[in-house]
């Protein structure tokens, strides 16, 4: 008999796949400046998902952006998998945690986002664009109190959520949307 922590795992490819295109979806419409919702799903994805899980839902979510938009490129690569590698911390940190409330999740999402802004703008912008360190530190200043905030509205609304909503309904369980689907594809032959 598989663990609940086993199932966990492995029933969570559907509702990565649906949370991908939700999180590029909100992305794309730009509603509110620094549009990012994906520091607030990655939590609940680390807390609930398989360690591979935690790293790719953020590093694809990234990445299938770019290509959408037409902007791959080398910071593709820098984005995704910085955000990947957060995602995987998360997921150290959170699994196994019962009972998380939105104060632990703020304040986790706080550090990603200094972490990710961290190694993105003030690190690897100038080795890839040139500039000083002193440069980026002070211009990501801005753009990291404006993430800062755009992340802490979206963990207050979307984080609970795909943690309680989603990622616990067993109705979008891997296994019963395959029987779904299965059930569609012999119901037209």
């Amino acid at each position: 008999m598989q663990s609940k922590k086993n199932t966990e795992q492995r029933s969570n490819r559907f509702r990565m796949v649906i949370a991908i295109v939700v999180a590029n979806l909100i992305r794309l419409l730009r509603v509110i400046p620094d549009n990012d919702p994906i520091m607030s799903m990655a939590m609940p994805f680390s807390r609930r998902s398989a360690a591979i899980t935690s790293f790719l839902f953020p590093f694809i979510t990234m990445a299938s952006f770019d290509i959408v938009t037409n902007e791959v490129g080398p910071w593709t690569a820098v984005t995704a998998v910085t955000y990947g590698c957060i995602g995987l911390a998360f997921h150290f940190a959170l699994r196994g945690r019962r009972g998380m409330g939105l104060i632990p999740y703020l304040g986790y999402g706080a550090v990603g986002v200094l972490a990710f802004d961290g190694i993105t703008g003030v690190l690897m912008q100038p080795l890839m664009f040139g500039g000083t360190f002193y440069a980026a530190l002070v211009g990501q200043i801005p753009f990291t109190a404006m993430h800062l905030l755009t992340s802490s509205i979206f963990i207050l609304v979307v984080t609970p959520l795909l943690d309680r909503e989603v990622l616990l309904n067993m109705r979008l369980d891997d296994t019963r949307i395959r029987n779904f689907l299965m059930g569609l594809l012999q119901a037209r032959a």
